[in-house]
């Protein structure tokens, strides 16, 4: 069993409050990847990577993740960045670098080829519902795929990117009517759904289509959100560094918990099994806030 996830790989330009900068891999779905690939799940990454000394980089932090490529192929393209501006409490805004670079260059020959028997889980979001033609792919990828597929969405929404705010909703709420889980911040819900509060606001995407809302809340608890019934985990107290890449660790958690007991999308009903693999996100989100950029744990690392 293996987990395809798509979305946009690309270089975090980290600035601190001192005014220093460092050069980051990230990108919501290739954190997400490695969080998977390092908790021991087989995960194939589906994005455009370029052939320069950052998608070169890129590709190695998957490789070394033992993450497979779902397009192995490096593109004549420049390397999406994007500039993360840390406050003095670690949490980061972000402003993006993406016309004509390797991101968003997924077609929809790529996308259907990444993506086999095996495949049980297919993970989207960020930019990957956003640039095109990256988008159209993976939202045709998303209406395509089996029946036996559980479909997680995280979108991670980046409103500095978004042109079009009104076709970008519309997309993903097309989007969430295949969705089996979506993964939503509170910031998501508020550009989502303004004026709604955020339990209020992810209860409703529940009637476009997903079995399962998962909404984090930075330090405060997960609401764990069904039609069958609600409840919420605790977070634990961490000395954060900062918190990027947290969320996407968090999903990437969550789906190698689910995996690890066996359970595909038929089992989303099972509210233990749920609170589980959702407290099991919370240790591996956690560990990765305790450490400057998104490096999430490896399995070696978590409790038994």
């Amino acid at each position: 069993m293996s987990v395809v996830v798509a979305g946009e790989a690309l270089i975090d330009l980290i600035l601190r409050p001192d005014g220093t900068i460092t050069a980051a891999a990230g990108g919501g779905p290739f954190n997400a990847a490695r969080t998977l690939g390092r908790l021991g799940v087989e995960t194939f990454f589906l994005g455009g990577l370029a052939d320069d000394r950052f998608g070169h980089l890129l590709r190695d932090r998957l490789v070394a993740d033992g993450v497979r490529l779902g397009m192995p192929d490096l593109l004549p393209l420049p390397t999406t960045l994007a500039l993360a501006e840390l406050d003095e409490h670690g949490a980061a805004s972000y402003q993006f670098y993406v016309d004509n670079t390797a991101a968003p260059a997924v077609t929809d020959a790529d996308a259907h080829g990444a993506v086999d028997a095996s495949t049980r889980v297919l993970h989207v979001g960020t930019l990957g519902l956003l640039l095109e033609p990256m988008a159209t792919s993976l939202e045709r990828l998303v209406r395509d795929v089996g029946d036996d597929v559980l479909v997680f969405v995280d979108p991670n929404c980046r409103p500095r990117v978004v042109r079009d705010r009104d076709a970008y909703v519309a997309r993903l709420h097309r989007v969430l009517a295949r969705a089996d889980v979506v993964k939503v911040s509170g910031d998501d819900l508020d550009y989502l759904a303004p004026g709604l509060g955020p339990v209020e606001a992810a209860l409703a995407l529940l009637e476009l289509g997903p079995r399962v809302v998962l909404f984090t809340d930075g330090g405060r608890a997960v609401h764990v959100l069904t039609a069958d019934g609600s409840f919420v985990v605790d977070v634990p107290r961490v000395a954060v560094v900062d918190t990027v890449g947290a969320g996407d660790s968090f999903g990437g958690g969550f789906l190698a918990a689910w995996m690890s007991q066996g359970l595909g999308r038929g089992a989303l009903g099972d509210l233990d099994a749920l609170r589980r693999a959702t407290e099991r996100a919370v240790v591996v989100a956690g560990i990765t806030c305790s450490r400057a950029g998104a490096e999430p744990p490896h399995l070696s690392e978590l409790p038994a």
